[in-house]
């Protein structure tokens, strides 16, 4: 019906009902003709003999709604009834209105990820808690969508046997929808919604806020049933797009039963439910195809649904079941068995002749004692050697059940989900480490239940899982890893072996995958050939590993919690120091703040071993816990660490090699902590050498949080909590050519000029200097036009006063075709400020400055500071500038900042919201607006924090908070920007971005 005339005639008609009906457009629909014209939804049925269907309708939209759930008002006609006739070519059809509701179908939404879905589900159960006491007699009808219809279907359709699903769809109506229909029907029933599909669910996004429920449509399916039936209904449309389908589920299956609680009986019937109803929308939509109906709108959901259940089979429904029921904190279906093995009065065979009962730990975790230096490419030779060092040759070594590892380096260690990788970390089952050759002794009877070889590296070599059966009622199985290949070649299913009886040796390193010898002592509730155990899990979903793969340390005779991992608890820490620090010492990310532990290169990892990229971090400059910086520092703390008191060579060669970096005229070095420090010290200088105080300063800049600092920072002092700059500080434009008052080609002049209105209004007062970022980072990661700070320094020179380039920021090769900003800048300082990045992360700062400033600060009074220029603080500093020229690392800033800029400008020629791109080398910044082009400080936040929860950190700055900015370590590569490129490319195409 989209025919102009068409439309004028419908909107004639409905005129006489509704007079102030408008112009009118069409909306989906399987069943009704739905007619919008932003005022109202009108529903026109096909005949005139659905009113009890419509009466129905409305009556439940009018019961639900007065407890408060989000629906449609229904509207009645200008003369009060709720439903009339119209004439349609020569037959008469019932229509019906209800409000307009200003919303998007939910199948549109992105990211419809666990916080809506937990959302969805409490929305749901509210509905469900609404709908208890609704009666109408057309519940009773039966629809073609009707679930226990579902088994008819091959009846209903002689097109069936074509249908391409067909094995697929036999394979479901058999082992999934037969046995849940019989339970289903012991289940207690109530008015259903019935066709809770991601296109009847309304969402509302506001720009910059991640979307919310607006409203459930179309009441038209209600039918009676039990409950569960909807919630696999909804689940149905919802998880196909997921990347997380189980995930997902969970959270929408959590946020129902924390509304109204959900027994296990009926958690059981959910997978096999949303099975049926996947067959059911298949075959309904082939058949419609097959009789020539093939409306878009009946045909939506099938693209989803079938490449969902190209792999929705490999999930057992048991499976799942372990999934919701951790979700809901319900007892496991296999409780009693987790029960029993827990129990402490367990008296199992020992593993081993060699008693554990003393046996140290191996601490393997994120930051433990024993823990591989290298946690991206593991040395297996590292945990080897500590296993020597921790016991007497012989002698067995425990390794901890539940432990975050990040040993686990191989390809197969990256847990794949439909399309989402993620590292697994977390070791799911007890290590014994003992000599190649040791026997292997079963703990109770048992029959093998699978042998086999897993020869990969890092994989379990010789691999035997046994099946027990200790009373009736229990049964579960163990896996043994790492053993012999012989051992596992000897056995054969269904072979016995009787409690405490040998039938396995451990494996060498040349077998068993590469590891130092040692039983991987793993168990489970779960029937499963070894090689689909994972024997190390994800960490997100540890409640419900822990249910399938129990601590087994009772089975193999501990009687203590030695080789249980303790599990960091962030809310625990969040505890502690909001107990102890400053409310103004704020975390970033808010509620969501980042437990890190552990660096390396451009990575970061919390305690569960999560891996997030650092794009955002300029401390370790040349990347985290550089290997030449630590073993520099570590060296250097074995002889001395003391101050600038006492010669030291360490601290002249580090004078001499951070020299060569700069031009003759800077010769003069003084080292001190910290870029606040070094600033603080900076003004110093200036005002000795001029005998004056005033300085001029950048709006939007920042030196520090010292106090001269703190008056120099306009972006602190002009800020929250700030009192302005005090009169001695003389503020100009930052040098922005987008978004500042100067944009044309005389900009660099014009902003310079800046200074000699300062120079006007200081009459008699002399100045002592100017001080600014290179390139101003905080004030938006600004690059100011060529010629900018030459017309600044021949002003500011030209009144007495120095100039004092801050390079806290841009130093040491972040720039990557320049050392330097200044040297973009074609200036050369007075004095040039370094901070943070000059000791990778240990505390070091400078001032370098020349000859005649240093002789006038000479003035008798003592310069020291105890811990500037310390011997480890000079060993950091030398070990970061010879890393540099080592690996290249101002070369690769140029080439990986170009290539990353590059994509960055891609992506805005994509997306408005991104306005310009700015930046060298690895010092970028994205400025962010809205629809109408003003800063956009709200979107800029959304994008920071939504990157942090894909594990990629990147910051936010600028006068008006809107510009993204990147500033990574710059070891960063083509690969690392390519992640953050795609990361960034998918949030931008949500709907908190799509609506701005």
């Amino acid at each position: 019906m989209d025919d102009t005339t068409e439309l004028n005639a419908w909107r004639s008609r409905l005129s006489a009902l509704w007079p102030d009906c408008g112009a009118l457009r069409v909306l989906n629909g399987e069943h009704d003709t739905n007619l919008a014209d932003g005022q109202r939804v009108y529903k026109v049925a096909p005949a005139t003999n659905e009113t009890d269907v419509i009466d129905l309708q409305w009556q439940a939209l009018q019961h639900v709604r007065a407890k408060s759930v989000p629906v449609p008002r229904p509207v009645a006609t200008s003369s009060g009834e709720p439903l009339a006739y119209v004439d349609d070519s020569e037959q008469q059809r019932t229509v019906w209105a209800q409000e307009w509701i200003e919303a998007t179908p939910l199948a549109k939404c992105s990211p419809c990820d666990g916080e809506l879905l937990e959302a969805l589900g409490g929305a749901i159960s509210h509905l469900h808690d609404a709908l208890e006491d609704f009666e109408h007699p057309a519940l009773e009808r039966d629809l073609r969508w009707r679930i226990e219809s579902t088994p008819t279907l091959a009846e209903r359709s002689k097109h069936l046997q074509q249908h391409p699903k067909r094995e697929r769809i036999d394979q479901i109506l058999s082992e999934h929808s037969g046995p849940a229909l019989k339970r289903l029907a012991q289940l207690p029933t109530q008015a259903l919604h019935y066709d809770l599909n991601d296109h009847n669910l309304l969402y509302r996004c506001k720009p910059g806020a991640k979307p919310t429920l607006a409203a459930i449509i179309d009441f038209g399916d209600m039918m009676r049933g039990a409950r569960i039936i909807d919630l696999s209904i909804a689940a149905t449309y919802l998880l196909p797009k997921s990347a997380h389908p189980l995930r997902s589920l969970r959270a929408f299956v959590g946020g129902y039963h924390q509304q109204s609680k959900l027994s296990l009986g009926e958690l059981e019937l959910l997978w096999p439910l949303m099975l049926t109803r996947m067959v059911s929308s298949m075959v309904i939509a082939w058949e419609d195809e097959c009789r020539g109906n093939d409306d878009p709108y009946r045909q939506i959901s099938q693209a989803a649904i079938h490449q969902f259940l190209e792999g929705a089979l490999d999930m057992p429904s048991n499976e799942v079941l372990r999934h919701l029921a951790a979700a809901c904190d319900l007892d496991d279906p296999d409780q009693a068995t987790l029960d029993w093995i827990a129990d402490p009065g367990l008296a199992p065979k020992s593993l081993f002749k060699a008693s554990l009962a003393n046996a140290p730990v191996l601490d393997l975790s994120i930051t433990g004692a024993h823990a591989t230096d290298n946690p991206v490419s593991p040395e297996l030779s590292e945990v080897a050697q500590a296993v020597d060092a921790l016991a007497p040759a012989g002698k067995p070594v425990l390794g901890r059940y539940r432990e975050p590892r990040l040993i686990y380096g191989a390809p197969f260690y990256l847990s794949t989900t439909h399309g989402a990788s993620e590292r697994r970390t977390i070791h799911i089952a007890l290590d014994v480490f003992l000599p190649e050759g040791t026997e292997v002794h079963a703990p109770y009877d048992a029959t093998v239940l699978s042998a086999e070889v897993c020869d990969a590296e890092f994989d379990y070599g010789g691999l035997i899982v046994l099946a027990h059966e200790p009373i009736p009622g229990i049964r579960f199985y163990t896996l043994y890893g790492h053993l012999q290949h012989a051992s596992a070649r000897a056995l054969a299913p269904g072979d016995s072996i009787k409690a405490g009886e040998a039938f396995a040796r451990l494996g060498a390193p040349a077998e068993n995958g590469g590891w130092p010898p040692h039983i991987h002592f793993q168990v489970s509730t779960t029937e499963a050939p070894g090689s689909e155990w994972p024997g190390v899990v994800d960490v997100n979903d540890l409640d419900y590993w822990i249910r399938r793969f129990p601590d087994p340390s009772r089975l193999a005779g501990l009687m203590d919690t030695r080789a249980l991992s303790p599990i960091t608890n962030e809310e625990a820490l969040r505890k502690q120091r909001a107990a102890h620090a400053p409310g103004n010492l704020r975390l970033s990310y808010g509620d969501d703040p980042v437990t890190i532990v552990r660096g390396w290169r451009a990575l970061l990892f919390d305690a569960t071993g999560r891996t997030y990229l650092d794009a955002y971090n300029n401390v370790p400059h040349v990347g985290h816990t550089h290997p030449h910086v630590r073993a520099s520092v570590d060296s250097q703390m074995r002889w001395v660490n003391t101050n600038t008191r006492y010669l030291q060579p360490i601290h002249s060669q580090y004078c001499e090699a951070l020299l060569e970096h700069f031009p003759a005229s800077l010769n003069r070095v003084f080292l001190v902590c910290s870029g606040s420090e070094a600033n603080e010290l900076a003004v110093r200088l200036a005002r000795a050498a001029t005998r004056a105080t005033d300085m001029i300063a950048l709006r939007a800049g920042y030196h520090g949080h010292t106090v001269t600092a703190i008056d120099l920072s306009d972006y602190k002092a002009g800020g929250p909590g700030g009192n302005g700059v005090p009169d001695w500080v003389h503020l100009i434009d930052n040098p922005d050519t987008f978004t500042g008052i100067h944009r044309d080609e005389n900009a660099a002049e014009r902003y310079a000029a800046q200074v000699d209105d300062v120079l006007d209004r200081l009459d008699e007062r002399a100045l002592a200097g100017f001080i600014a970022e290179t390139f101003p980072s905080v004030g938006g990661q600004v690059v100011p036009p060529p010629g900018y700070l030459s017309g600044v320094y021949s002003r500011v020179r030209k009144a007495g006063g120095v100039c004092i380039a801050d390079e806290v920021q841009t130093g040491l090769g972040r720039l990557g075709h320049y050392f330097w900003g200044f040297e973009h800048q074609a200036v050369t300082p007075d004095i040039v400020v370094l901070g943070k990045p000059m000791g990778n992360g240990y505390p070091l700062a400078a001032v370098v400055t020349t000859d005649a400033i240093a002789t006038a600060f000479d003035n008798g009074m003592e310069f020291f500071a105890t811990f500037g220029g310390s011997s480890v603080a000079c060993a950091a500093g030398k070990a970061v500038l010879e890393v540099l020229r080592e690996e290249r690392l101002q070369e690769n800033a140029a080439e990986v900042g170009t290539y990353l800029k590059s994509g960055l400008e891609q992506l805005a020629t994509l997306y408005p919201v991104l306005s310009e791109v700015r930046g060298e080398g690895l010092f970028l910044g994205i400025v962010m607006v809205d629809a109408e082009g003003r800063p956009a400080a709200h979107l800029t936040r959304y994008i920071v924090q939504r990157m942090r929860e894909q594990r990629v950190l990147i910051g936010s700055d600028g006068a008006h908070h809107n510009v993204l900015k990147i500033r990574p370590p710059l070891v960063f590569s083509e690969a690392d920007a390519d992640h953050l490129l795609s990361t960034l490319d998918a949030i931008l195409q949500e709907s908190a971005l799509r609506s701005s």
